[in-house]
């Protein structure tokens, strides 16, 4: 079972060290970039509760290891993860004008800048990972490799076509774009935690992260619909806006709730079966069950 208690309070040192890490990130000294630069450093250093990165040093501290010691590839995942928000946020997907509070990449810097800048953070995210990664370079390419799996048209970019393309008629068709659009990153950030911390099968964590993955999707559901907008800091109702299908429009906001704590359940099974003190992990799943934002 994991170790504490699962309500215990978000692993902030491990947060701090992915905010300091990222605050630190040379993106370009060129001058005549700067202004991209800029733009990729707004939407990076916008705040958060780096879920992502923080899944990958929890998972390697879980098993021993130096957290510190992932920090690249856990960096990686938040340049790929803030890639997706520039993008999703353009007025050709998702047309969105705030996000973690404030105006979005293209209404600050226009659009042009706003694609150029997702497309920068996504070639620094894999720059950084096999240019600063340690590690024997079979685990650091296996973890390359899962990120990349991740990020392509059987994960996140796969996930989004089917979102903007409307291809979830189906409960099915519902649950695999949310597999692929919010699930497989989150997936990769734990199996690159366990990855690099030596883990020989990665299946165990990624039973786990699915679960969690599903989570958080179902809870970002809820919130779009029932979330406070100056708490949430992005606009609010757009899904239902957009008659975009999502668990509440399917399920009602009472089934979204079963089904939201049903994974969260799941995730702790599957965190039982996991080796060490799992106790972060644990935080983690409580946090992205009752967030509000």
């Amino acid at each position: 079972m994991p170790h504490g208690q699962p309500d215990a309070p978000y692993p902030a040192d491990l947060l701090k060290l992915v905010e300091d890490y990222l605050v630190a990130l040379d993106l370009g000294a060129d001058r005549r970039a700067a202004r991209l630069v800029e733009a990729m450093r707004y939407s990076l250093l916008a705040g958060g509760k780096r879920i992502r990165p923080v899944l990958t040093l929890a998972t390697a501290r879980s098993r021993g290891a130096d957290p510190a010691a992932a920090l690249p590839a856990a960096a990686a995942l938040e340049l790929i993860h803030t890639y997706s928000l520039i993008h999703d946020d353009l007025p050709a997907i998702d047309d969105d004008t705030l996000r973690r509070g404030r105006p979005t990449c293209h209404v600050t810097f226009g659009e042009d800048i706003a694609i150029l800048a997702g497309d920068g953070l996504f070639a620094e995210a894999f720059n950084l990972l096999l240019g600063r990664q340690q590690g024997k370079p079979k685990v650091v390419l296996r973890a390359a490799a899962e990120i990349a799996a991740a990020t392509g048209v059987q994960g996140m970019v796969g996930g989004q076509y089917m979102d903007v393309a409307g291809e979830a008629a189906a409960d099915d068709d519902l649950r695999t774009l949310h597999v692929l659009k919010t699930g497989r990153l989150i997936e990769a950030a734990v199996v690159c935690g366990a990855v690099l911390s030596g883990a020989a099968n990665a299946a165990p964590y990624r039973a786990f992260a699915a679960e969690v993955g599903l989570l958080f999707q179902i809870v970002d559901d809820i919130l779009d619909e029932a979330g406070e907008e100056g708490e949430l800091g992005k606009s609010v109702g757009k899904d239902r806006a957009q008659n975009k299908v999502t668990y509440v429009s399917r399920f009602g906001m009472d089934g979204a709730e079963r089904l939201a704590a049903e994974a969260a359940e799941r995730a702790l099974e599957r965190l039982a079966a996991l080796p060490g003190d799992t106790s972060d992990l644990a935080c983690l799943t409580a946090y992205i069950r009752r967030r509000r934002r």
